[in-house]
């Protein structure tokens, strides 16, 4: 066993098996505190509650509480290993809610794979939550989980790893196509995968103006065109009228690669087939589609992403989810929709763009941090995001219809 893999498990048994807690917020010292806790006083909140629904915000911490809900399909990139294994997932994600955004979050394990078993169990408890976190649910159940979820559901229901992947790599694309010079309607991006996360990244940068037709999208079975038969709906949505069959035609004069696939899957000598100041991102983790350093010595006109933190440039799910769930919860909307998606990433591509403050960069241990190739996308510890990503998704909240409550005073900047 690995040191790290031994500091890990101690970090999950010591002090207290679990990373999470729950606190109580109100007093409890006296015999009054306790009948204002539960009886009778508790009768009074249950009662204007069933008056009215809404009250439940105002009574219970449902407008801070996000349910993290998994079946444990797909848990990050060790496969199907059921729901209670993905406990310690769940969990982490809890702890990042809490850490980055203050919002309370509770993991919840579904012993199922039955889509059907799985929609009816989350519907029944939503009314709990103020939002909902899918996650590691493997493609192409998670689409339609998701779909019929926020149908069925008065909350926002996001499913992290197809959105939370999309919005920030989004966020350093509009960045890198910048820095590069080139124009989000004309690049051609060749994406490597087809799961979740992959549709989910091509259908944001669409809405954001890429063209459709300019995207080939690979499986693992080669480049997906129309005359293909074996394409589920998902994967058809990208099917493009093309003679190109692998990899190696789809990458000649492309512009963008996206992988959110596997290891080693990029060759040096297909990178140097790309067009002229090409941007990739090597999403797979923890070892990318073609490793950083071959990568960098191959082309010197290059942009590179990763989703590891020693490299620059890391595509980080936990730039988005923690900030976005917090602005929804702000404003009580009932559905994080596109326009709020597409918020959220052009807020992250700004921020990247402002100065840097001095104790981030000590946060990092570098001297220097600035807009550029090496600084497309923000950086986790970053106090910044908090006021800039939430806001910004509270505000499209607003400006859509999605949102239930006023905009609180500190985004009205």
């Amino acid at each position: 066993m690995s040191d790290l893999n031994k500091e890990a498990l101690h970090y999950h048994a010591e002090p207290t098996p679990g990373k999470l807690t729950i606190e109580i917020t109100t007093p409890t010292a006296t015999s009054h505190d306790l009948a204002l806790a539960y009886s009778p006083g508790v009768a009074a909140p249950v009662k204007e509650i069933a008056a009215d629904e809404e009250n439940a915000f105002k009574y219970t911490m449902k407008g801070n509480l996000v349910a993290v809900i998994s079946n444990g399909s797909a848990i990050l990139g060790l496969g199907n290993l059921g729901a209670l294994a993905s406990k310690p997932v769940m969990e982490g994600k809890s702890l990042l809610f809490k850490r980055f955004a203050n919002v309370d979050s509770i993991d919840v394990e579904v012993e199922t794979e039955d889509v059907d078993e799985f929609v009816r169990t989350v519907e029944l408890i939503h009314k709990t939550y103020g939002g909902i976190n899918l996650e590691d649910i493997k493609a192409p159940e998670c689409f339609e989980i998701e779909k019929r979820l926020k149908a069925l559901c008065d909350i926002p229901v996001f499913h992290d790893d197809q959105h939370g992947t999309a919005i920030v790599t989004l966020a350093g694309m509009l960045n890198a196509l910048e820095l590069q010079n080139k124009k989000i309607e004309n690049a051609k991006l060749v994406c490597l995968g087809a799961g979740a996360a992959a549709i989910s990244c091509c259908r944001l940068l669409v809405l954001a103006g890429m063209k459709k037709e300019n995207i080939y999208m690979l499986d693992r079975k080669g480049v997906i065109h129309t005359g293909r038969a074996d394409l589920s709906v998902y994967k058809a949505e990208f099917a493009n009228e093309t003679t190109k069959r692998t990899l190696d035609d789809a990458i000649a004069g492309a512009d963008v690669f996206l992988g959110l696939s596997g290891p080693d899957l990029l060759t040096a000598e297909q990178l140097n087939t790309m067009a002229n100041r090409p941007i990739v991102f090597a999403c797979s983790n923890p070892d990318p589609e073609i490793a950083y350093d071959v990568a960098m010595a191959t082309r010197d006109d290059l942009i590179m992403a990763t989703g590891r933190s020693d490299y620059p440039n890391q595509v980080n799910n936990v730039l988005g989810f923690p900030f976005i769930f917090r602005g929804a919860l702000d404003v009580r909307a009932k559905e994080i929709n596109d326009d709020m998606k597409l918020a959220a990433a052009r807020a992250l591509a700004d921020l990247a763009r402002q100065d840097v403050p001095e104790e981030v960069k000590v946060a990092y241990g570098v001297e220097q941090m600035a807009f550029g190739p090496t600084y497309i996308i923000p950086k986790p510890l970053d106090a910044r995001l908090l006021k800039v990503v939430a806001g910004a998704v509270a505000r499209s909240a607003q400006e859509t219809g999605a949102a239930r409550a006023p905009l609180p005073e500190k985004y009205r900047e």
